[in-house]
């Protein structure tokens, strides 16, 4: 491995660590503004980090070699490991007397927008510490856009094909020739976004504090709530579940695709199939859940569908709220519940899991391969929409969804090794891996918690959610031996 290209890793994710120190200002105003004594906290995390962070940065200062896939693989890998650590710190430190597992898990689940919580008694915890992990849930939406819009389409893993084909390799319709302005259109719809779902929210019944987190939560489909009971809290308010269904379903579909209606007024493309399948499966799932719901509890319908579309959009946008225990509605809710986690939203999205774009590739693989076996020297091509997809693409979606197999298997056993029963395991490995938050069963349900978990199976997870919102194979890669040698 080239020295100069670590001491450039090095470098790079210091500044970062610095920008995520910096940030602790504000849990600590926060803090300070309710009278809460977790402010000091706060500020010697920022000052203990922020300190760490431009030492080494001073330290490595240097030219940046040329950027090639080593080093973007690594870079990506530590830039979420010091998010993570950094993140993790306060909450450590914090009055919640959380071990180094549990706040890490939490740091974690906050960074890769999952969702899963360690902390009860949230309805009592500081006001620092909440606004802390939904200020990480939006901070870590930002991060995972861009990676997935920047940096995955330079390694060729991920949904990079699909940013090309929604912003042509011609010159003549390139809508962002420079990189600068694709980042101020994005972060612009970002906050408004925010903004916007925290009016929104505040209109509709929640208070100030309770508005701001929920929205930075939900449009980076996190999950974190400032309440044990989620949007349960809020009893059977429909406006505020509507609210935060349309803008979870936002937060799924494709940033590109929203930067290039808003900017370019380009409707067009909102013919991208995967926003079609997604749509398509999400209302699919939660017509017949509310339906279901309402022929089997007796429900009125309007309430049935109203917590149906919330609930459903939550785990296929890997948004992670609950306003309700829908594992008690019936076993068909469980089983569907159970499948939806692995489905995901969109690809270039805050969104988790398999994603729509890969289900759009995999049917027409089969359906391309069906019809060779009856026309064996016919050519057809595996097309997405009116774009052929290239070998290559093919391979990395088949590769994904054998790794992404083959470790939920592996978690699962491992889960089951530490002693917990067959739904704790399987769902609690496939919602990390899919950074969806809840899992199934009575102990990580969306009535429960992980704070019951042990810190080896916290660790276990921890590493689940990083190898999901990371797309899996950009961490694998790395214990190549192939990759470390010069």
């Amino acid at each position: 491995m080239n020295a100069n290209l670590l001491r450039a890793v090095v470098y790079i994710t210091s500044i970062f660590g610095l920008y995520m120190a910096t940030s602790t200002v504000v849990p600590a105003m926060t803090d300070l503004y309710y009278g809460n004594n977790d402010w000091i906290v706060f500020a010697a995390s920022g000052f203990m980090c922020g300190g760490l962070a431009l030492a080494c940065a001073l330290a490595t200062r240097g030219p940046m070699p040329t950027f090639n896939k080593r080093f973007g693989f690594l870079l990506v890998n530590v830039l979420w490991l010091v998010f993570s650590l950094v993140g993790a710190v306060p909450l450590y430190l914090s009055e919640l007397n959380l071990s180094f597992a549990q706040a890490l898990f939490e740091s974690i689940s906050a960074i890769t927008t999952t969702g899963s919580t360690v902390i009860s008694g949230l309805d009592k915890a500081p006001q620092g510490i909440l606004i802390w992990r939904s200020l990480l849930c939006w901070l870590g939406g930002i991060g995972i856009v861009a990676l997935g819009l920047f940096i995955l389409p330079l390694l060729r893993v991920g949904g990079m094909t699909f940013f090309r084909m929604e912003s042509s390799d011609t010159a003549s319709d390139r809508p962002f020739a420079r990189l600068a302005s694709f980042t101020r259109a994005f972060v612009a719809i970002y906050v408004v976004m925010t903004i916007a779902c925290t009016i929104a929210f505040d209109f509709a019944g929640m208070t100030h504090f309770d508005a701001v987190n929920h929205a930075m939560s939900a449009v980076a489909t996190g999950g974190f709530s400032t309440h044990d009971a989620s949007f349960g809290y809020f009893g059977d308010n429909v406006a505020l579940l509507w609210i935060a269904t349309f803008f979870l379903i936002l937060g799924s579909l494709p940033f590109s695709v929203m930067i290039l209606l808003a900017v370019r007024g380009r409707m067009d493309i909102l013919y991208d199939p995967q926003i079609r399948v997604f749509i398509g499966y999400l209302c699919a799932i939660s017509l017949a859940v509310g339906i279901y719901h309402h022929i089997q509890n007796g429900v009125s319908l309007h309430i049935a569908l109203s917590h149906s579309f919330f609930n459903m959009t939550s785990i296929l946008s890997t948004g992670g709220f609950a306003s309700d225990d829908y594992t008690l509605w019936g076993p068909f809710v469980v089983v569907v519940a159970f499948f939806a986690t692995f489905m995901g939203g969109c690809s270039g999205s805050t969104a988790g899991g398999i994603k729509a774009y890969r289900f759009v590739i995999v049917y027409n693989v089969v359906k391309t391969g069906l019809r060779k076996l009856i026309y064996p020297d016919a050519v057809y091509p595996v097309r997405y929409g009116v774009q052929v997809v290239d070998a290559e693409t093919i391979r990395n979606v088949f590769l994904f969804l054998s790794c992404f197999i083959a470790l939920w298997i592996a978690g699962s056993l491992a889960m089951s090794a530490m002693g917990y029963d067959f739904l704790t395991a399987t769902s609690g490995v496939a919602t990390s891996l899919a950074n969806v938050g809840p899992g199934v069963g009575p102990i990580i349900g969306p009535a429960g918690n992980f704070s019951t978990i042990s810190d080896p199976a916290l660790y276990l997870l921890s590493l689940m959610m990083l190898l999901g919102r990371l797309e899996i194979l950009t961490v694998l890669v790395l214990l190549m031996p192939l990759f470390w040698r010069s």
